[in-house]
């Protein structure tokens, strides 16, 4: 989640119990289930993502705000695995560098190259919205691609809010999933 008050001051963060439901564990009476961050660790004591004291496991959460010379910030996030920098990359990319609405940032076709959702599959998943040339030119260069749906969750939920310099707010939430941009 991202936001941004009407002085200007911006949080970006964002909270993952991994998986669906984390471990499956609540604790006690409070509703609240542990976390899954564990299961990236390894048991091989030897495997770079070893289980040891002080150690950390690999994640891709990566909540982003950009503070921009031109007087603008923009925070913003997604999730879905393996997915979360490919898309946070492409939403800034479209946003900042080419200068498109957040919302049509989001909206746009979108890709994901390895894991997410627990599978095994590194495959380029692509949604539909790519041209066939596309898709036609990814495969003849080696990838294994596989075509989603055209507003496919696999590739994530992102959302991002951008102050311009004059306190102009815009914002976009994802079609994908169920969130939203909300102003008061």
């Amino acid at each position: 989640m991202g936001v941004i008050d009407g002085e200007g001051r911006a949080v970006s963060f964002i909270q993952s119990l991994y998986h669906e439901f984390g471990s499956g564990i609540v604790l006690g009476a409070t509703g609240i289930n542990w976390q899954n961050r564990g299961c990236s660790f390894s048991l091989d004591a030897q495997a770079l993502n070893a289980l040891a004291p002080g150690r950390k496991p690999f994640h891709t959460l990566n909540p982003a705000l950009a503070l921009l010379a031109d007087g603008r910030t923009m925070v913003y996030g997604n999730m879905g695995g393996d997915g979360q920098p490919q898309t946070q990359s492409a939403v800034f990319t479209r946003t900042i560098v080419f200068g498109w609405g957040p919302q049509a940032a989001i909206s746009a076709p979108r890709w994901l190259l390895g894991r997410t959702w627990g599978e095994t599959s590194d495959t380029l998943r692509l949604e539909r919205r790519f041209p066939p040339a596309v898709v036609d030119a990814l495969r003849a260069r080696g990838h294994a691609v596989e075509v989603v749906g055209e507003f496919d969750e696999v590739v994530g939920h992102a959302g991002a809010i951008v102050r311009h310099a004059n306190g102009v707010l815009e914002g976009g939430a994802d079609p994908r999933s169920d969130g939203g941009v909300a102003a008061f």
